[in-house]
């Protein structure tokens, strides 16, 4: 599944003012309830990184000349990879972070397990950057029995809209 991805808005989440080209910034992953967000702040407003920080990560605004914001650096990536593992309402955010990073060359697919009780088998991915595997449980878009979409477009578009916000963190890749 190839995952549309927008520019952060880069605004500072603890003013509200713009953060300008060229200016330190830090980026923070948090939990939300159960999902992930992502946060912005001004290097001048950054007091540290908020409660329920999953991973954070300094980055410079970039000027006109530069490309714009690239995608968060791959151990920031692995780590929250690492951290959602476990928690059932994140399988599809997992699942497809853990995609991205294959078609990225950070992880690799080693083979597949045998059916789990969701009777999938989950993915073993490889990765040669922490001498690790990961077991990833398959949960992309929503489907039903048959294999047809099940019209949940609003849970589909919100994990898209997660998975992108984490993928950007604005500093060069």
């Amino acid at each position: 599944m190839d995952v549309k991805i927008h520019r952060p808005t880069c605004r500072c989440a603890a003013t509200g003012r713009t953060i300008s080209a060229g200016e330190t910034f830090y980026s923070a992953l948090v939990r939300e309830g159960a999902g992930v967000g992502r946060i912005d702040v001004a290097g001048d407003a950054w007091t540290g990184p908020p409660a329920d920080t999953i991973a954070w990560w300094r980055s410079t605004m970039p000027t006109a000349e530069g490309k714009g914001p690239a995608l968060a650096s791959p151990d920031v990536l692995l780590d929250v990879l690492e951290r959602l593992e476990g928690s059932a309402d994140e399988v599809p955010l997992r699942y497809l972070l853990a995609l991205f990073l294959v078609r990225r060359r950070i992880l690799r697919i080693a083979d597949r397990q045998p059916a789990s009780d969701a009777g999938r088998p989950p993915l073993r991915l490889a990765c040669p950057r922490r001498a690790t595997e990961y077991l990833v449980e398959c949960g992309g878009p929503m489907r039903n029995a048959s294999g047809e979409p099940s019209g949940q477009d609003g849970a589909d578009g919100e994990i898209q809209r997660r998975l992108e916000e984490l993928l950007w963190s604005g500093e060069a890749a």
